[in-house]
């Protein structure tokens, strides 16, 4: 499971998991990784503070997948879990592309459907649940899309630049995702 690559029309989604991220730094140069996850030295300190500091707890973890463009083999975006708790089967869902010029292309909505499969089917997800700016409209549409409800306002529970804001939350359960595949 953890070597699974997904499939799209026009991406490949490369898994990300704790423990590939722990062996790219203990095999690889700097170098190597920052060409694999097809990032700049910045990047490059976001993930030796996971390698360094740890992503994961007996029960709560990370599995995301890196978006690759089929086409010219550049990573594009990254979508996954984190707060991955299978013993609870349920996680929040994160995503994020990386550059503008990626942006409103269709990339996501193509991907969020293989990655939201793998978590209900290969994970055993029950819950699969998103908090969003409300503001953000594109990415409010596209959780709509694959059949998330708001379920309310957690107020003030993310902190950006020293800002603490609201998120809305939207949540997927499993028998609700298999409902709408029969569609």
């Amino acid at each position: 499971m953890a070597n699974t690559i997904l499939e799209t029309t026009r991406l490949q989604l490369k898994p990300i998991t704790p423990a590939i991220i722990h062996e790219l730094f203990g095999t690889r140069s700097d170098e190597e990784i920052m060409a694999f996850f097809g990032i700049e030295k910045n990047g490059l300190v976001r993930y030796r503070e996971m390698h360094e500091k740890g992503m994961e707890t007996d029960r709560i973890s990370l599995y995301a997948f890196l978006l690759i463009d089929k086409a010219t083999h550049t990573p594009v975006g990254e979508c996954g879990f984190h707060t991955l708790n299978l013993t609870h089967r349920r996680t929040e869902l994160f995503y994020l592309l990386r550059d503008d010029q990626y942006k409103k292309k269709g990339l996501m909505s193509e991907a969020l459907p293989r990655v939201l499969q793998f978590g209900f089917e290969a994970l055993n997800l029950h819950r699969i649940e998103a908090l969003v700016d409300s503001a953000n409209t594109p990415s409010v549409k596209l959780l709509l899309k694959n059949g998330f409800t708001k379920e309310g306002t957690m107020r003030e529970d993310y902190c950006v630049n020293g800002v603490n804001e609201d998120s809305d939350c939207y949540s997927l359960l499993k028998w609700e995702w298999e409902k709408n595949q029969q569609r």
